[in-house]
């Protein structure tokens, strides 16, 4: 059983999906290597610095599974590293053209190559899921578009918005992060080859043709220079992770709020059973947004590990690249985990604008004191005008009566205001401003991602 559960096969499902652990787990990660092998020997072969049939003979033992676990582990505890024991696989059953098996890498070209190719692979599943999540937050926002209900801040009711709009400010970021995605796969596709020291001495003139034939090869692209302790595209990554189950973690708080037992305005997806409690026969808990911010905090906790990774000594580095492997694939498996959570939100969450109207409607129009401020500020002035709503809002407070009702008592405003006006400016519908324009903003934005 693994001590993560990110990746056990009991509890895996709540915190990851089996597509991003198969794209980072042991297996890829060692058929990555070889086929980095593979094709340094094809390109190498090409620049007549191996014999062709040497390549093609390290191509077929490296699609042919050379590696035997319980060697390659021995060799992996005793050196520290797995390409030698890779090495020693493929160039064993590559028989004689095994002897031109990884000529003038060094570990760390292979390595860091291999993680390159599956953060890419990682890279496009987030993108998937991203895209599906703005889809359907898109339904949901062109749906609603109408919908009003109470925007809060400081967790209080403040002013009406709609919830197609909440959608349109969840979708926002999501937007921007499919453009990030979009700039920062480029920059870290990027081949690792550099020799032992960064500099291709093994090579002598050939190593810059070498390097560039691997990126071709692997459809990467070729560094300036070797970066084997220049560590900002893993850690960019790293960060951009963060950013993503950071954004997925608002939209989990906000549909935590609204399906609480007062607030009741939204709710998970129901499924038989799901969210139940061993204890309590009525309980429907919001699942998926817990999974989503029990994630996003661990995702948050792995992100300054690869920023520490970042600080390498001279040309290799003693310790911080080895702790890149702690985290970036877990800040992978984590925040692919919670999109999935999040899509299930935004593809089935069950939305109650009756109990959005009857909850503007509790709090006795006291959410549109504003609105009737702005109303009175051309006749009274704005701070006389806040000063004349502050005083209504509170006898409504004390008195227990409507907004409108306080409003009767205050002979300023009866002076300025009929009652037709007083009921235009407190009707939420009517005091929306930009939302809808908002709306279509959005909208457009995300429309050429998804």
């Amino acid at each position: 059983m693994p001590v993560n559960p990110a990746d056990s096969p009991v509890f895996g499902t709540l915190y990851g999906s089996d597509a991003m652990r198969a794209a980072f787990d042991d297996r890829a990660y060692l058929r990555r290597m070889l086929e980095v092998e593979a094709a340094l020997a094809r390109v190498q072969a090409g620049l007549g610095i191996i014999p062709p049939d040497a390549a093609r003979a390290i191509t077929e033992a490296a699609a042919s599974d050379p590696l035997d676990t319980a060697a390659l582990a021995a060799s992996v505890r005793n050196v520290g590293y797995p390409v030698v024991g890779v090495v020693a696989g493929l160039s064993a059953k590559a028989g004689e053209a095994g002897r031109w098996t990884h000529w003038g890498a060094t570990t760390q070209d292979i390595m860091d190559t291999a993680l390159v190719l599956m953060v890419r692979d990682g890279l496009w599943l987030i993108r998937d899921e991203i895209a599906a999540i703005l889809a359907a937050l898109a339904r949901q926002a062109k749906a609603h578009r109408h919908t009003v209900m109470a925007g809060r801040t400081h967790l209080q009711q403040a002013l009406p918005i709609t919830f197609g709009l909440k959608c349109a400010i969840w979708m926002q970021p999501l937007v921007t992060h499919l453009e990030r995605l979009t700039e920062i796969a480029g920059r870290v596709a990027m081949v690792q080859f550099g020799g032992a020291a960064g500099t291709l001495a093994s090579l002598g003139p050939q190593g810059l043709a070498v390097m560039e034939g691997l990126a071709a090869e692997l459809g990467l692209s070729a560094p300036a220079a070797p970066w084997h302790v220049s560590r900002d595209g893993f850690a960019e990554v790293a960060c951009f992770l963060g950013l993503v189950s950071g954004s997925l973690a608002k939209i989990a708080t906000d549909v935590a709020l609204l399906a609480q037992s007062e607030i009741a305005e939204l709710a998970e997806p129901h499924i038989e059973g799901r969210g139940s409690s061993s204890t309590m026969p009525q309980k429907r808990n919001p699942i998926a947004a817990e999974y989503i911010l029990a994630a996003q905090r661990v995702v948050a906790a792995l992100v300054p590990v690869m920023l520490g990774a970042m600080a390498s000594d001279h040309e290799r580095a003693t310790g911080p690249w080895q702790a890149e492997l702690l985290a970036l694939p877990q800040e992978f498996v984590l925040t692919h985990g919670a999109l999935l959570h999040a899509r299930t939100i935004a593809e089935g969450m069950q939305i109650d604008a009756a109990r959005m109207r009857k909850n503007l409607d509790e709090g006795g129009g006291l959410i549109l004191a504003e609105a009737v401020m702005m109303g009175l500020a051309p006749h009274l002035g704005r701070g006389e005008a806040h000063h004349v709503l502050a005083r209504a809002a509170g006898r409504a407070r004390e008195e227990r009566i409507t907004l409108k009702e306080a409003l009767g008592a205050e002979p300023v405003v009866a002076s300025h205001l009929d009652e037709e006006a007083i009921g235009r400016l407190t009707d939420p519908a009517n005091y929306l401003g930009s939302a809808s324009s908002f709306i279509d903003r959005v909208l457009a934005a995300a429309r050429p991602l998804i």
